[in-house]
């Protein structure tokens, strides 16, 4: 990735944004790209003249909305939304697209497809007229207008939402334990790895647990790539990451509930029980015979990306307004949508506004950041507008000016197509050290057997 220049300077309250160099045609260097003749804010009208139909296939309902607020505005537009699971989306975008259909007109993706669609020819050149996303690139966080990009630097999507990962925690227990709520004395707590140890043994002694799961630093592991120049590359993190997950579930540190489950969501409102290091958390049957004179605990924190806003938002029942965010231990993102006009279509242009009204256009921002209750935008103009916003969920928290921040630290070029699988592999070397079914030397040679089994063109050296 191009060294990210996005610097978010805060001096009373006012977010000066300084942008370089990212993004490029097959033919042009990218700073010559990325500034020539920019569009500002207000060049990008709201349209209203808009008629025919859109298909749209989408693996979050956000798009539905997105598109309901479209059409207000466009009455002779018909958007047709099709949700579809995030496990089933690109083998039906693949389906229909190398069999020729013309529909859908917009596709989505979430990084971890990217690179295989952009392989695909799936996604329509942006940069070409009568598109020229490139004019458009002062507009959105650098890192996510990266992430849009193929390997020859071809605009193909862009997101309306960025998603860096911070921690998510109890001011009320901060100020039990520790004595301080201050963001910034928090986030002291989960600088690293042994100090989240440490957090960890004292709100324990204290009767707390510092997290529900053991798998709340995964959006912070990261920060190195998993192949390197195509050779498997596991570096020093990688096992810090292990070794932290597995002494969180031995130490008893946790309340057993895996990330995702509903004892995890129950978490978030208040004491939940502790649950059994062999619970089946997606039993609801199970949870209830563990669950039944068990002790409870209350959680302290969560590792979640700016989307973890909207699951607190919707769990938090009691424990809202109470909460507070800070930086983890290393800079990490998850998550999020990026939307792209379909090579096979034949509505471009309308798809194409469909795109820009979604992520380039000032007054669907705004309506987004109050109507989400608490998505992160990428459109820099409205993280501008919105920066000296008090979130009253998170303590008066400028929450905007927060997630700026840990945007810039974001390297998308750690990130590879091999990163899931690869990432499951380790994950599923985690779970079977930690719960005893695998000593780690054993664990570890099995990962890489999956790995040259799957990936044969990777270099692995044990």
């Amino acid at each position: 990735m191009k060294s990210n220049k996005l610097i978010a300077l805060l001096m009373a309250g006012i977010i000066m944004v300084l942008l370089a160099a990212c993004g490029g045609s097959e033919t042009a260097s990218s700073s010559d790209t990325r500034d020539a003749a920019p569009v500002t804010a207000d060049d990008v009208e709201t349209p209203t003249d808009l008629s025919g139909k859109l298909v749209i296939w989408t693996l979050a309902n956000d798009l539905t909305q997105f598109a309901e607020r479209m059409m207000e505005f466009n009455p002779n537009l018909e958007i047709e939304t099709v949700v579809i699971a995030p496990a089933d989306y690109p083998t039906k975008v693949q389906s229909a697209l190398l069999g020729g259909e013309t529909e859908p007109d917009v596709i989505v993706a979430e990084p971890q497809m990217l690179g295989n669609m952009y392989d695909a020819g799936f996604f329509e050149d942006l940069n070409q007229a009568p598109y020229n996303a490139q004019d458009y690139a002062s507009l959105i966080v650098d890192y996510v207008w990266d992430v849009g990009q193929d390997d020859n630097g071809i605009q193909r999507a862009i997101s309306y939402q960025m998603t860096p990962a911070g921690m998510f925690y109890r001011r009320d227990i901060a100020l039990d334990v520790f004595g301080t709520d201050d963001p910034a004395e928090v986030g002291k707590l989960f600088q690293d790895y042994t100090t989240i140890m440490e957090t960890g043994e004292t709100l324990k002694a204290a009767g707390y647990k510092i997290f529900a799961s053991d798998g709340e630093m995964s959006y912070f592991s990261g920060d190195a790539a998993w192949v390197i120049d195509g050779t498997l590359n596991v570096a020093q993190s990688r096992y810090d990451y292990m070794d932290l997950a597995i002494a969180l579930y031995q130490n008893d540190l946790t309340a057993f509930a895996s990330q995702w489950s509903a004892p995890w969501y129950q978490s978030m409102s208040g004491p939940v029980p502790i649950l059994k290091a062999s619970t089946n958390v997606w039993d609801e049957a199970a949870i209830a015979a563990d669950a039944e004179g068990a002790d409870t605990a209350e959680c302290f924190a969560y590792g979640l990306p700016t989307w973890g806003a909207l699951i607190l938002r919707d769990n938090a029942g009691e424990t809202a307004g109470n909460w507070g965010i800070c930086s983890g231990p290393a800079y990490g993102f998850g998550g999020g949508t990026w939307i792209g006009v379909s090579a096979n279509s034949e509505r471009k242009e309308l798809a194409w506004e469909f795109v820009k009204f979604c992520t380039l256009n000032a007054e669907t921002a705004d309506w987004w950041i109050e109507a989400s209750g608490g998505d992160v935008v990428s459109y820099i103009p409205g993280l501008e507008k919105h920066a000296d916003d008090a979130n009253e969920a998170y303590g008066g928290q400028k929450s905007f000016s927060f997630w700026m921040e840990q945007s810039e630290g974001i390297d998308y070029s750690k990130v590879t197509k091999y990163d899931q699988v690869i990432g499951d592999a380790w994950g599923a070397a985690i779970t079977a050290i930690k719960t005893g079914e695998s000593d780690k030397e054993t664990a570890i040679s099995d990962f890489y057997d999956q790995v040259a089994a799957t990936y044969p063109e990777i270099t692995i050296n044990r």
